[in-house]
């Protein structure tokens, strides 16, 4: 829940000339999900365009009828998508196993710069849970087997930017969050069979942020982040806890949770950054005292922020440039600080080692020594680009780029 992993220790340097690469696997279609380590296993998703460019009257608008600001942002639907699952042998790079969750043609376009393959899959060793959105949730055991599929409907997203939120598995739980421009809600799935447990409805607007989960008061907690209110919910009932205003529009960081206090982001229109202190929460808290901290400037966009320790970072807006901040008191140790080499970030940042990560857009990346002065340790460059957020398991590190999956570690050469 804080963007770091304890115990790991990948590599600080790699290159395209083989520095550190253990293995690069082309994978086929487009997706900015981030990949899930099991084990031996990498599991991540994919969206392909196939067959014949679809006739405009099948989408729901042409391309004419959108406003020219929107057909510079977006990208209007034009193929049939299939939407993949994939297995990759962590030793080897190879495909063990692929899947066909559906084909459809997407009712909405997307954002120019996303994907309709955005949101991380997820497992517990049991099951794979792979979603698409509108398109589906697919459950599947490890070696590929479908278990069950869950269909909620069509989304109806601000300005067509496409979706992103990714689900969560708690013990037998799978949580999703349905946030758009029609009835928004929250719900929770058996994950055996993909039966309701719970179904809330929200006043929400589009928002891609996912949820987490966290003990709170000696309960356990669904916690979420929007653009009208920052919600806590009961995991087992469904049943809102507190509510706590001050995000804007674009709601897109994931919250992090840390001895009581969790952090949210929203970077749009209006950048913002929040601490707020849920323990004993009820009801609506806007304004109060529970709200440790709050600021208006320097806050991420489509990055999460990172909590490492007694640092907290947090990119601005979805520029190479980074703040790090005294979690508990929002004290500013240094920032804004431009990255050397990085000319935007769509990736969270991330921990291992001591050290803070950071995915460059254009192949750039920089890794940082954690602590409350800015300390670059290396530059490194790989020839693809990258949104997808790293994932990091023992000595290795997974970067999902547009075209390939890297895995980096340690290689030792004569």
């Amino acid at each position: 829940m804080t963007g770091i992993f304890p115990g790991a220790n990948p590599p600080i340097e790699w290159s395209e000339k083989g520095k550190n690469i253990k293995w690069k696997t082309g994978i086929p279609g487009k997706g900015h999900a981030s990949p899930v380590i099991w084990q031996d296993k990498v599991f991540l998703v994919s969206a392909t365009k196939i067959g014949q460019k679809v006739k405009s009257a099948e989408l729901k608008a042409t391309e004419k009828e959108l406003p020219a600001w929107r057909r510079l942002m977006g990208k209007k639907v034009t193929h049939t998508l299939r939407f993949m699952v994939f297995a990759i042998d962590r030793k080897t790079g190879d495909v063990l196993w692929q899947r066909t969750a559906v084909e459809t043609v997407p009712h909405e376009g997307i954002f120019k710069d996303g994907s309709w393959a955005s949101a991380s899959p997820v497992t517990d060793g049991e099951y794979l849970l792979a979603y698409f959105g509108s398109s589906g949730l697919y459950c599947y055991d490890l070696q590929g087997n479908l278990q069950w599929e869950k269909d909620f409907g069509q989304m109806d997203i601000m300005f067509d930017f496409g979706e992103g939120s990714s689900p969560v598995l708690y013990d037998d739980i799978v949580i999703v969050n349905w946030d758009h421009e029609g009835q928004s809600f929250i719900v929770a799935l058996d994950k055996r069979t993909g039966t309701e447990k719970w179904r809330t409805g929200k006043d929400e607007t589009t928002t891609w942020s996912t949820p987490i989960v966290a003990s709170v008061d000696g309960t356990l907690q669904v916690i979420t982040s929007g653009n009208k209110r920052t919600r806590g919910y009961d995991l087992q009932t469904g049943k809102q806890i507190w509510e706590a205003g001050g995000l804007y529009l674009n709601t897109i960081p994931t919250p992090i949770f840390d001895n009581g206090t969790v952090f949210v982001a929203s970077g749009y229109q209006k950048q913002v950054i929040q601490a707020i202190r849920v323990i004993g929460a009820r009801g609506d808290i806007t304004g109060t005292d529970a709200i440790r901290w709050h600021q208006q400037e320097d806050a991420p966009y489509t990055p999460s922020l990172l909590l490492y320790g007694d640092t907290l970072y947090g990119l601005k807006v979805n520029k190479g440039i980074l703040s790090c901040y005294d979690p508990m008191t929002g004290e500013r140790y240094y920032g804004p600080q431009r990255l050397p080499g990085i000319k935007g970030v769509f990736a969270s940042p991330v921990g291992a080692g001591g050290r803070v990560y950071l995915i460059g857009r254009n192949g750039t990346s920089l890794v940082i020594k954690r602590g409350k002065t800015f300390e670059v340790l290396t530059q490194n460059s790989l020839d693809d680009n990258f949104d997808a957020s790293p994932a990091i398991a023992e000595s290795e590190l997974y970067l999902r780029g547009h075209k390939y999956l890297y895995c980096i570690r340690r290689i030792d050469r004569p």
